[in-house]
C-alpha cells in the first residue's frame, strides 16, 4: 500500500497524503492491535517500521530521516503505545461495565481488607499466577496486562466518568511516556 501511495505522492498535498495514509495504512496497524499486547519488541518492530515509513511518506522525506519529530507532528503514537492505548481503553470499558461480559469477567477491582483513603483510587486486582501454567505465557494475557497497566495510570485518568474524557487524559500521558 505504501508503495502505491509513494507513486502518487508527488500529486498530493501533505494533508491529502496524511489522510490517505491514515485511512489505508494506519487503520490496518490499529486493527485488533490489542491482541499484540505483551509480545516482545522484535515482534512489534516490523509494524513500527511500516509506521515510520508512512510518517516519512507523509512529509516526503528520505528513508533514513529521524521519525520521532514526525510522529509528534502527526500526533501519531508509536505502535507499542497504540497497543497499550487500545488495551487500556478496553480495560476502561470493562471497569465501567460497557465492555462485553467476557472482558468484564477478566477484570476485578482491587478490594482492600480494611477501609483506607486509597480505596477510591480505582485500582484493579492483579491476576494471580497459577503454578501449573507457564508464567511467561500467562503474563501476556489481557487479564494480567490490563490491571498492571491500569494501575500505572495517573489517578485522575483512572477515575474519570466518560470514555471521551478518559481518552483525552490517556493520549497525552502516552505521548509523554513514549515520545519525550
Amino acid at each position: 500500500m505504501l508503495y502505491n501511495i509513494r507513486r502518487v505522492r508527488p500529486y498530493l498535498t501533505q494533508e491529502a497524503a496524511q489522510v490517505l495514509i491514515q485511512a489505508l495504512v494506519i487503520s490496518r496497524l490499529d486493527y485488533c492491535n490489542s491482541l499484540l499486547a505483551g509480545l516482545p519488541a522484535c515482534a512489534i518492530k516490523p509494524l513500527q517500521l511500516i509506521q515510520n515509513a508512512a510518517a516519512r511518506l507523509v512529509f516526503n522525506l528520505p528513508k533514513f530521516s529521524h521519525v520521532t519529530p514526525l510522529l509528534r507532528t502527526l500526533h501519531w503514537l508509536p505502535v507499542e503505545a497504540r497497543i497499550y492505548y487500545k488495551t487500556i481503553v478496553l480495560a476502561y470499558g470493562a471497569v465501567r461495565g460497557t465492555a462485553p461480559p467476557y472482558l468484564q469477567a477478566l477484570i476485578r477491582p482491587y478490594t482492600q481488607t480494611r477501609a483506607l483513603r486509597s480505596s477510591t483510587s480505582g485500582l484493579l486486582a492483579p491476576l494471580p499466577l497459577q503454578k501449573h501454567s507457564s508464567r511467561s505465557a500467562q503474563s501476556k494475557l489481557f487479564a494480567a496486562l490490563a490491571p498492571q497497566w491500569w494501575n500505572k495510570l495517573p489517578h485522575d485518568a483512572r477515575t474519570v466518568e466518560s470514555l471521551t474524557t478518559f481518552r483525552r487524559h490517556l493520549k497525552p500521558y502516552l505521548f509523554k511516556e513514549y515520545l519525550e
